[in-house]
C-alpha cells in the first residue's frame, strides 16, 4: 500500500514558490538550477524527506542538500510507467529488471538503469552542480562512519515518503 501511496502521490504532486524558494535557500548556487530541473515528482518527494529530516532535529545543511537532490539523476526519461514498472520487477523479479537495465542512453533499458542507479547518477551531478563531496557521499549512500546517523536518518525519511 506504501508504493500505491507512492503512486498516487507521484501523479497529483505539486511544488509551490515558497517551498522552491526553501529548497534554494538549503542548496549551493549551482545545484538550484539542477532542483528546479528535477521533475515535481521528484522535487515534491525531496521536499518532504527534508521536511521529515528537519522534524527529527536534523539540519545539517550537506544532509539536508543530499534530501534534495537524491533524485536528480532520474532525470526525464524515467517515466511513471518506468518508475512503477521497476519497483514491481525489483519486488517480483530483481534479476529480469538488471539483465533488462542498459547504461547505453539510446536503448529502451536505460530508463531501469537510471532507475537502480539514480543515486550514484544524482550523487555525481550533484557534485558537478557545486554540492560537497559529503552530500554526494549521503546520496550515493557511502557517508563515513562518523556521518552514519545522518545517513540513516536520510534513509528512514527517504522511505517514509
Amino acid at each position: 500500500m506504501h508504493r500505491v501511496g507512492q503512486l498516487v502521490a507521484h501523479v497529483w504532486a505539486r511544488v509551490t514558490p515558497e517551498e522552491n524558494a526553501f529548497a534554494a535557500r538549503l542548496l549551493p548556487p549551482a545545484a538550484r538550477q539542477l532542483f528546479a530541473a528535477m521533475s515535481v515528482a521528484d522535487r515534491r518527494h525531496g521536499l518532504e524527506v527534508t521536511r521529515r529530516l528537519l522534524a527529527a532535529g536534523f539540519d545539517d545543511p550537506e544532509l539536508l542538500a543530499a534530501a534534495l537532490l537524491y533524485d536528480a539523476g532520474k532525470g526525464d526519461r524515467l517515466r511513471l510507467w518506468h518508475r512503477a514498472a521497476g519497483v514491481l520487477a525489483d519486488a517480483i523479479a530483481p534479476r529480469l529488471l538488471r539483465g533488462n537495465a542498459s547504461s547505453e542512453p539510446a536503448s529502451a533499458g536505460y530508463p531501469f538503469h537510471l532507475y537502480l542507479e539514480h543515486a550514484s547518477i544524482s550523487a555525481d551531478v550533484a557534485l558537478a552542480a557545486g554540492c560537497s563531496p559529503r552530500t554526494a557521499a549521503f546520496i550515493r549512500g557511502s557517508a563515513a562512519e562518523a556521518d552514519a546517523p545522518h545517513a540513516a536518518a536520510l534513509h528512514a525519511a527517504d522511505e517514509a515518503s
